[in-house]
């Protein structure tokens, strides 16, 4: 298995994105699965302004990339993988179920403590769902994450293409499950034992309290049911449930300048954390 080359890491990974984007788009407009409350030319606008920004915040911010780490701690010998004996291939697949783990973790504790909460909560106050959702991010929860991922590479030494393809299936996975895509309850029931669909990590966008801190998974399902934290459906019907966060309306919800200054104003009105284990 070759490893990635530095150069070409973000020519890859913008098309991986600019592929999946046109795909989900275009499912929206062929089988929506709600109805779409507010304007989606402006949700859009600000949603991918703040993708954008974020891009160039780490890229300014963090000088090295995934790849370029995982390269480095490969040339110093650091982490698990490059001090003991194992394939580049069980290397490989043990970082992306690891990987995958601690973004589940990682989310479960931006739900629990006050501050990291305040920063995801612009993720949740989104007050539609669709494909804009899955990219929609505070700069400062980006840069947590971040720093986060290059704690793991150093711990793991991962081959550097397992840094790549777990980054670049995040990304697309995160538009996949934020989709406002319809599929069928047959294939919806037996791809969640797989993958996160969009009716599974819708339940976690809920105003409900209760269902919003459930169904924390990104990739893989499987870590919320081994943790306890899966809920099936919501209360209401797909199509009728709410989404976002009570007291967080259009003129809180929409304005690219209004979202970045989110986490430093008002608390919302239901709960915050998740229930005790």
């Amino acid at each position: 298995m070759n490893g990635p080359n530095i150069t070409s890491e973000p020519t890859l990974r913008l098309l991986v994105f600019l592929a999946m984007l046109g795909v989900l788009a275009l499912l929206e407009i062929l089988r929506p699965r709600r109805r779409l409350q507010y304007s989606k030319k402006s949700r859009w606008l600000n949603n991918f302004g703040i993708s954008l920004l974020n891009s160039i915040s780490i890229a300014v911010l963090v000088p090295i990339t995934g790849v370029a780490a995982a390269l480095l701690v490969k040339e110093k010998t650091w982490g698990l993988f490059n001090t003991i004996q194992a394939s580049t291939w069980i290397s490989f697949f043990v970082y992306l179920l690891i990987f995958d783990l601690t973004i589940y973790w990682q989310h479960r504790l931006f739900h629990r403590f006050k501050f990291l909460w305040r920063l995801h909560r612009m993720h949740h106050t989104d007050i539609d769902y669709d494909v804009s959702t899955g990219i929609r991010f505070h700069p400062l929860s980006i840069l947590i994450s971040t720093l986060i991922k290059f704690c793991l590479i150093i711990l793991i030494g991962p081959p550097a293409i397992a840094v790549l393809i777990s980054e670049v299936l995040l990304n697309a996975t995160s538009m996949f499950n934020h989709s406002n895509v319809k599929l069928s309850k047959r294939f919806d029931a037996t791809l969640r034992y797989f993958l996160v669909t969009p009716d599974m990590h819708r339940v976690h966008h809920s105003t409900i309290g209760a269902e919003h801190n459930k169904n924390f998974g990104f990739n893989f399902p499987w870590w919320d049911r081994l943790f306890g934290s899966y809920l099936a459906q919501p209360s209401l019907e797909q199509e009728e449930m709410s989404i976002g966060i009570e007291g967080y309306g259009e003129s809180q919800a929409i304005s690219m300048s209004v979202l970045l200054m989110q986490p430093f104003g008002k608390d919302e009105e239901v709960e915050t954390t998740a229930p005790p284990d």
